[in-house]
Formats: structure tokens, C-alpha cells, sequence
């Protein structure tokens, strides 16, 4: 591949198709490769996925399938695109922005639970057709406000920007439950707990103090925390839409 090529956008190169026949090696696809690397990474993480054991799973080497996928990061595009895929929406927002804008959040956020290894990125852009797909229904359920596509688009990442967020603290949680034994209730009261007390009683912190006191956050079921973070967020963008709707 040329230094030119090696730039080139994979949704930018045209899919090479091999047909199996006899006497002929078995032709694979994007989408097997890339199927095989998510089931992959979701078992093991995103770091076994690579080319040699995608190529096990298959039956075949690891350079025959770069005929088909050049580069490490057209693989990982490819994955995040696919599970993106997993976003459930309706062909046209439904007119009422909040709960459009829900209904993207809710869904990333489970595609996101269902798949821990995109947590582990930073949160690259992908172009492929899914992520356009509710790019463009996001944007749309903004649209007709009278805002320019620079709002629109600064309002929206602030609703990915926060399930990104989120998701990557509740991964984290059930990473610590998995390894420790302890929901996060159980780890906070055991674990954290004499020293916060210890914190609290100091009265050095009063703002601390007082979440620990006053804070609901904590007690609440992750489906409940996440809905209260996410209406904070829709709240900051209705105040920023002309009529305050």
C-alpha cells in the first residue's frame, strides 16, 4: 500500500470480494472480520482483537485478512461503526427534541454498556454510515430553531460528551464490583467509608460534607443516576434554545 493509500478513509475504499469455489481460498468480508473482532473484544478486551487472532477465529492468517482491512485503526473504525449500528431509532425524529435526544442517549448508552472496550477510547470520531446515521438524526431533532450548525453541534456533543462520561464511571463500577465482590453501595460503606467519616468530621470540607449528608446520587439505581444527569444536560440545552421550549 502507498503512503497515499495508507491515508485514505476506509469508507473511502472499495470492499475487495472473493468468491470461495474450488481450488479456490475461502473470501472473507468486512463485516466477518469486523463481527469476529467485536465478540473478541467484548470476551477479552480491545487489545486481543488483533489480526492474528481474528484470522484463529477464522480459520485463516493474519495477512490474508489485511488484504481486506490494511490498518489497526480501520479496524477499530469498523468496530466502533458496527456497534453504533446497535442504536435503535426511528427513520425521522419525532419532532419533540427531548425526547429524540433521549432516545439517542438511552440507546449509546446501552450499545455502550453491551461493548465495555469502547470506554477504553478516546472518544474518536467515526464516519462510517451508523454513526452518520444518528449524527444526522441527532442534529435534525435540533434543527428548525433558528440555530446555526455550529449550535446544533455544540449542543448535541454536550449530550455525548455526558453519555460518554457516564457510561465510562458505570464500566468502572462494574469492573470494581467484578473484582472486589461489592456493588458500589457495599464498596463505598466498607471500603471508603471510615475514611470519608473521617473527611466529614474533620470539617474541612464543608461542600464535601455536605454531599455526603444531602447527596441522593449515590443511593440511587445507575438507570435512575443516569437519567438525572442526562435531564441536567437536556435542561442547559432547552435554555439555550430561542423560545425556551
Amino acid at each position: 500500500m502507498s503512503a497515499a493509500e495508507h491515508q485514505v478513509s476506509i469508507w473511502m475504499r472499495p470492499e475487495k470480494v472473493e468468491r470461495s469455489g474450488p481450488g479456490r481460498r475461502p473470501g472473507y468480508s468486512r463485516a466477518q472480520i469486523t463481527r469476529v473482532a467485536v465478540e473478541i473484544a467484548d470476551q477479552e478486551g480491545l487489545d486481543a482483537a488483533t489480526m492474528r487472532r481474528i484470522g484463529q477465529e477464522l480459520g485463516t492468517g493474519a495477512m490474508s485478512l489485511y488484504r481486506y482491512v490494511p490498518r489497526r485503526d480501520d479496524l477499530i473504525d469498523l468496530m466502533l461503526d458496527a456497534v453504533v449500528g446497535e442504536v435503535e431509532l426511528p427513520e425521522r425524529p419525532s419532532g419533540d427534541w427531548r425526547r429524540d435526544l433521549s432516545l439517542v442517549a438511552h440507546q449509546t448508552r446501552a450499545v455502550g454498556l453491551r461493548h465495555p472496550w469502547q470506554a477504553t477510547l478516546a472518544r474518536r470520531p467515526t464516519l462510517g454510515p451508523n454513526s452518520l446515521r444518528v449524527y444526522d438524526y441527532s442534529l435534525s431533532a435540533l434543527d428548525g430553531f433558528g440555530l446555526h450548525i455550529d449550535e446544533m453541534t455544540s449542543l448535541y456533543g454536550m449530550v455525548g460528551d455526558y453519555v460518554a462520561s457516564a457510561v465510562r464511571d458505570e464500566i468502572g463500577w462494574l469492573d470494581q464490583a467484578r473484582s472486589t465482590g461489592m456493588d458500589r453501595k457495599q464498596w463505598m460503606a466498607e471500603y471508603v467509608g471510615p475514611y470519608v467519616r473521617h473527611v466529614v468530621e474533620s470539617g474541612s470540607y464543608p461542600m464535601f460534607s455536605r454531599a455526603i449528608r444531602e447527596g441522593r446520587l449515590s443511593h440511587m439505581s445507575p438507570h435512575a443516576r443516569f437519567q438525572y444527569g442526562l435531564d441536567t444536560v437536556l435542561n442547559g440545552i432547552a435554555a439555550a434554545l430561542p423560545g425556551n421550549p
